[in-house]
Order: C-alpha cells, then sequence, then structure tokens
C-alpha cells in the first residue's frame, strides 16, 4: 500500500513538474517570438519582405544588412551617445541616490514623511507630460541638442526610482553592523562606505541595471530635444530607416538587434557578480 502510495505521489509530481515546464517553455517562447521574428526580417530583402509570398523565415539570408547599416548610418556614433548618456545618467542617479536613500533609511527629520510621499508622486509623472517644461528649463540652461542635458534629463527621472529602490535595501540592513564600525572608530560616513555599501551591493547592481535600461531606452525627450544627427542616441537615430516615403524594415530591425546588445551584455556580466557581491558584503559585515 506504501509504496503504491509513493508511486501514486511520485507520478503527481512528474505530471506537475511536465506542467510547470510546458508553462515556463510557452511563455519564453510568446516573450522571444517577437525578437525572433526581428532577426527573421532583418535578413530578407527588400522585396522579400513586402512579397505576398513571404514567411518567418527568409528564403535567402542577407548577413550583409547588418553590414550595410553600418554605412547608411553613422550606427557606431548613435551607440557611443547612447552609452554616454545611459552611463553618465545612471553614475549620477546612484551618486546622488545612495546618500538621499541612506538618509531616509537611518535618519528622523522633519518633513521625511511628506519627502517620501514626494519622491512617490513624482514616479507618477511621464516625461511627455512634462515635456514643454524640460524644453524650457534646458533651453535656460543651454543645454539643448546636447549629450549633457539628456545626461541630466535621464538621472532625474530615474533618481525617485532610485531612492526608493535604495532605501528598502539599506532598511533590510542591521543598524548594529554600522554601529560596531563606530565602536571601531569609524564615522558615519566611513561606515556607510566600508560596511554598508558592500552589504548593500546586489541592491545597488539591480538599481544600477534598471536605471540604465530606462537611460538607454529613452525615446520622447531625446527626439525632442536633438536636432544635430551626430548627438542623437541610438534610439532616435535608427529612425533614419524610417523614410517618408517607404520603412527599410531589414536595416530598422538589424539596427534595433544591435540595440538590444549592449543591455544584454550588461545585464550577463553584473548578473554574474550579484552572487559574489553578496558573499562579499556578508563577509566583510
Amino acid at each position: 500500500m506504501n509504496k503504491t502510495a509513493d508511486n501514486s505521489t511520485n507520478g503527481k509530481k512528474l505530471l506537475l513538474r511536465i506542467f510547470l515546464y510546458l508553462v515556463v517553455f510557452i511563455i519564453c517562447v510568446v516573450i522571444l517570438y517577437p525578437y525572433f521574428s526581428m532577426f527573421c526580417t532583418a535578413l530578407k530583402s527588400r522585396s522579400e519582405i513586402f512579397s505576398a509570398d513571404g514567411t518567418v523565415f527568409p528564403i535567402k539570408a542577407l548577413w550583409s544588412n547588418f553590414g550595410d547599416i553600418w554605412q547608411k548610418a553613422p550606427m557606431a556614433k548613435y551607440m557611443l551617445n547612447s552609452i554616454l548618456i545611459a552611463g553618465g545618467s545612471t553614475v549620477i542617479a546612484l551618486l546622488c541616490g545612495i546618500p538621499a536613500a541612506y538618509a531616509l533609511s537611518r535618519m528622523k527629520f522633519k518633513g521625511q514623511t511628506a519627502f517620501l510621499g514626494f519622491v512617490i508622486v513624482s514616479q507618477m509623472f511621464a516625461p511627455v507630460v512634462l515635456l514643454i517644461g524640460i524644453y524650457k528649463v534646458i533651453m535656460t540652461l543651454g543645454l539643448t541638442d546636447s549629450i549633457l542635458g539628456l545626461i541630466f534629463i535621464n538621472a532625474a527621472f530615474n533618481q525617485a526610482f532610485t531612492i526608493w529602490l535604495l532605501r528598502g535595501t539599506f532598511i533590510g540592513i542591521s543598524p548594529e553592523m554600522e554601529q560596531a564600525a563606530k565602536i571601531d572608530g569609524c564615522n558615519r560616513l566611513q561606515a556607510m562606505i566600508k560596511i554598508l555599501l558592500p552589504v548593500a551591493a546586489p541592491g545597488i547592481v539591480t538599481t544600477l541595471i534598471f536605471v540604465f535600461i530606462n537611460a538607454w531606452n529613452e525615446y520622447t525627450v531625446a527626439l525632442t530635444l536633438i536636432s544635430t544627427d551626430t548627438n542623437k542616441p541610438l534610439t532616435v537615430g535608427i529612425n533614419i530607416f524610417n523614410g517618408y516615403n517607404m520603412i527599410e524594415w531589414q536595416y530598422l530591425f538589424a539596427a534595433s538587434l544591435f540595440a538590444i546588445v549592449p543591455v544584454v551584455i550588461l545585464f550577463a556580466v553584473i548578473e554574474k557578480n550579484l552572487v559574489s557581491g553578496l558573499a562579499s558584503g556578508g563577509v566583510k559585515g
């Protein structure tokens, strides 16, 4: 009887596992299919794309399309601009957000609740709603049509998210660790740098990834503020393949795939350091 019951239980667990794997597989197919379709379209010729008999798979793969986009558009310059904008705004957001999040998690001051409410409310406004005000401010500062202006704007829009996420990370870390460091002779700043930040490394890395991706994908503000072709980020620059008379889909999708690569590489590189950062922080604590 017991053996039969065990076999029945194992069979149910096996069926449940197969069902879960099937669900995960279906979800992955749904998520990845648009990218697969983009890749297949990027390998087609223009005539095949507009052919009524076309299929998802290209009849003849034109790998030259990926090389042609670098000749038809300054892709290297667009990608460099995007890296500068996303990287610069991420650094500024973290440099400002870490001290603010630390203060909100460790210190008590008058108006703290109101400030936290303001941080949350600021996340409710989309950039397009504030576009006119942003343009006037940037024009007053003389930063229109400049990469530096986009860096400041993206850092500002991601500041509230950075503060809120890092505040939760710091709250989850025991204050006794910093108190022990102060007993050993560290001041508040030294305790934060030597003790708190290493332990909070996974949360900081997670914030870095999200801020970088948000800044990398920003389109509306960059489209409004940047008019010089050499200052355009990749999200705006690839519109060069979206002409008035026709859209060169094969080049547009090939350029879009290149735009995805840096973000994927960043996540792959940093993801490996998440566990090591957590272990390092635990040892130093």
